[in-house]
C-alpha cells in the first residue's frame, strides 16, 4: 500500500511539473540568423581563401583572391589597342603642303603668262607678233587657271575625307576606354571582400580550385544577435505588437530555463497551415501567425535550438 501510495505520489508531481511547464510559454520555435551566400564575382582559380568554418570575420576584410593575371593581359592588350588608334590615323598636312606649294608655283606660272601676254599684245599692235600667239598664252592663262582651282578644290576633298577616317578610327577610343573600365572593376572584383561581421558557418571552395562567377565560396552568419522563429494562434495575435519586448526560455538542464530577453521584429499578416514540426499552445488550431524574435546572444545559443517565447515580458 505504501508503494502504491508513493507512486500515485509521483505521478501526481510530474503531472504537476507539466502542467506548469505547459503554462511556462505562448509559443515555442526555433532559432535561426540571416544567412549571407557569399559567391565569387569572377571566374578564374582561387589563389587563397583564409577562412575556416567557424571563424568570425569582419565587415569589408580581405579573405581570398582569384588569380588577376587573365584580367591583366586582358587589360593590356585593350590598352595596346588603344595605342595604336594614333598610328591608323592620316595626317592630312604633307599631303596639303604639296598641293599648296604647287599652287604657288602655278600662281607664278600665271603671272608671267599675264605679262607674257601684255607684250604680246604690244607686238600686235606693232604688227610684230600674230594673234596666234596671243591665242596660245590665253590658253596657257585658262590652264593655268583651272589648275590651280583644281589644287583649291584637292585640298578641301584631301582635309574632309582624312579628316573623316580619323573620326572613324578614334571612334573606337570611348568604347576600348570603357572596356578598360569595366576590366578594372573586374580586377577590383578579384579580392574577396567578406561583406558583413559575422562567423562561418559553411566553406564550400578551397585554395587552387577554379571557380565560376555565382559559384558560392562560403556561407556566413552574424550570430550576435539571434532570431527565434514561432507560431501563434490568432487568438494570441492580439495579444502582441511589433517592437513589443518578450521573454525567450532556453532549456538549462532538465528542469529549468535560462531567460533572455527579446524583441518582436515581424509578425506576419497572413495565417498558414501549422508546420509539422512546430507545436502551437493551442494543438487544435490549424492556422497560425509567424513570429520572429531577436535576442541578444552570449554564445550559447545556436542555430537550429529550441525557445519559447512568454508575451509578458514583465
Amino acid at each position: 500500500m505504501k508503494i502504491w501510495k508513493y507512486t500515485l505520489m509521483g505521478i501526481a508531481v510530474v503531472l504537476a511539473a507539466c502542467n506548469s511547464k505547459d503554462k511556462l510559454s505562448d509559443a515555442s520555435g526555433t532559432f535561426e540568423a540571416d544567412e549571407v551566400i557569399i559567391s565569387s564575382e569572377v571566374p578564374g582559380k582561387i589563389l587563397t581563401l583564409n577562412l575556416e568554418e567557424g571563424s568570425n570575420l569582419k565587415k569589408d576584410s580581405i579573405v581570398g583572391m582569384i588569380d588577376p593575371v587573365p584580367l591583366q593581359l586582358q587589360k593590356a592588350q585593350v590598352e595596346a589597342t588603344i595605342g595604336s588608334l594614333h598610328q591608323k590615323t592620316m595626317d592630312v598636312k604633307p599631303q596639303v603642303k604639296l598641293l599648296q606649294d604647287q599652287t604657288e608655283v602655278l600662281k607664278v606660272q600665271l603671272i608671267n603668262a599675264f605679262y607674257e601676254r601684255a607684250r604680246v599684245q604690244n607686238l600686235i599692235k606693232a604688227d610684230a607678233a600674230t594673234t596666234k600667239q596671243l591665242d596660245d598664252i590665253d590658253l596657257q592663262i585658262n590652264v593655268l587657271k583651272r589648275q590651280i582651282a583644281a589644287n583649291k578644290q584637292q585640298i578641301k576633298v584631301q582635309e574632309t575625307t582624312t579628316g573623316t577616317q580619323n573620326k572613324s578610327v578614334l571612334s573606337e577610343y570611348q568604347p576600348l576606354k570603357k572596356s578598360v573600365a569595366q576590366i578594372d572593376d573586374q580586377l577590383s572584383r578579384t579580392r574577396i571582400v567578406n561583406p558583413v561581421s559575422g562567423t562561418v558557418l559553411s566553406k564550400y571552395a578551397m585554395a587552387g580550385e577554379i571557380t565560376a562567377a555565382g559559384k558560392a565560396l562560403y556561407k556566413i552568419a552574424d550570430l550576435s544577435v539571434i532570431t527565434l522563429r514561432a507560431y501563434i494562434t490568432e487568438t494570441q495575435l492580439s495579444q502582441i505588437k511589433l517592437n513589443e519586448s518578450v521573454k525567450v526560455l532556453v532549456d538549462n538542464g532538465s528542469e529549468s530555463y535560462k531567460e533572455y530577453p527579446g524583441t518582436i521584429t515581424m509578425i506576419a499578416d497572413k495565417a498558414e497551415f501549422t508546420p509539422k514540426t512546430i507545436q502551437t499552445k493551442d494543438e487544435r488550431a490549424n492556422l497560425v501567425y509567424a513570429i520572429k524574435v531577436h535576442v541578444k546572444n552570449d554564445g550559447l545559443l545556436k542555430i537550429g535550438m529550441y525557445g519559447e517565447i512568454k508575451f509578458d515580458a514583465k
